[in-house]
């Protein structure tokens, strides 16, 4: 009876996890920062970088998922949530750094394992198709 409840309660678990990315789709387009040590050189740097463009972040939809073994925050909150499945779901390989882009159809965009500039992250954005609908949309 107890592995029936626990079997429960993991499965549910996973499922709200997966729920929270999910949630983003056609809305946000995600960037993953995923470290397995939050003082790591690599992650303190490319949450730097990013902190600088917040607002050219907001105009491309682009949320924000700070992820290291045990935790993630959303958007540089300081609040974090315990729960260490973002890091084995797109971490499976063990990497101790990793940038994500996830588009807004859900798939990766880019995965890389240095820093990634704010240079590089725009230009892959803006050139995608629903970004540059985006674009003509405002220009109206």
């Amino acid at each position: 009876m107890k592995l029936k409840i626990l079997s429960f309660f993991m499965l549910f678990s996973m499922i709200a996890f997966g729920q929270n990315i999910k949630k983003h789709q056609w809305k946000n387009r995600v960037l993953l920062i995923i470290s397995d040590d939050k003082n790591d050189l690599k992650y303190r740097n490319q949450l730097k970088v990013l902190k600088k463009d917040k607002t050219e972040l907001l105009d491309r939809k682009l949320v924000i998922y700070e992820v290291s073994k045990n935790e993630y925050n959303l958007n540089f909150e300081e609040k974090s949530i315990q729960s260490s499945k973002l890091f084995h779901q797109f971490n499976k390989e063990n990497t101790p750094f990793l940038a994500i882009l996830i588009g807004l159809d859900g798939g990766i965009k880019l995965e890389q394992d240095s820093l990634l500039s704010t240079e590089k992250l725009f230009a892959i954005i803006d050139g995608m198709p629903m970004r540059k609908r985006e674009l003509r949309k405002n220009k109206k």
